[in-house]
């Protein structure tokens, strides 16, 4: 079963643009260990499940994970060999709209060999360039980022 929404004002969304950096969204609330969007894009709701079932293959039941995004855009398409006209296309699948600086994953309670290798394995799922970020740490009262 995909992600989508249970329901919706409207069934379907204009495109709309993708511009900026993410301002919500860009810190580890709950895990230790995130993976951060490099480029900005759109992670369809069957990329979120694959990378999901990736992490949790390869840390067997072992530690904690959340899912920061989630798909709540409609993506529609006309069927081919359709003449233009006619209207909007039905709804295809969803998608969740990624700026540069969103954090997608989380992880917790798992070594950071563990976290590093299965966040690799759940970027490469994904249709947007990432990195592996730790948790910010207060240290004598700033902050160390990126560590």
């Amino acid at each position: 079963m995909p992600l989508m929404p249970k329901r919706t004002k409207y069934r379907k969304q204009q495109k709309g643009r993708n511009r900026g950096k993410a301002t919500r969204g860009n810190v580890i609330t709950d895990g230790v260990y995130g993976l951060q969007a490099l480029e900005l894009g759109q992670i369809t709701s069957n990329q979120i499940e694959a990378a999901r079932v990736a992490m949790t293959r390869y840390i067997k039941r072992g530690g904690k994970v959340w899912i920061k995004i989630f798909p709540d855009k409609p993506i529609t398409k006309k069927p081919a060999d359709t003449r233009m006209g006619k209207g909007k296309g039905s709804v295809e699948y969803w998608v969740a709209v990624v700026k540069p600086g969103r954090i997608l994953f989380e992880l917790a309670d798992v070594s950071e060999d563990t976290a590093r290798e299965a966040l690799r394995l759940a970027a490469n799922k994904l249709s947007v360039k990432c990195k592996f970020v730790k948790k910010e740490t207060e240290v004598g009262g700033e902050l160390d980022e990126d560590k």
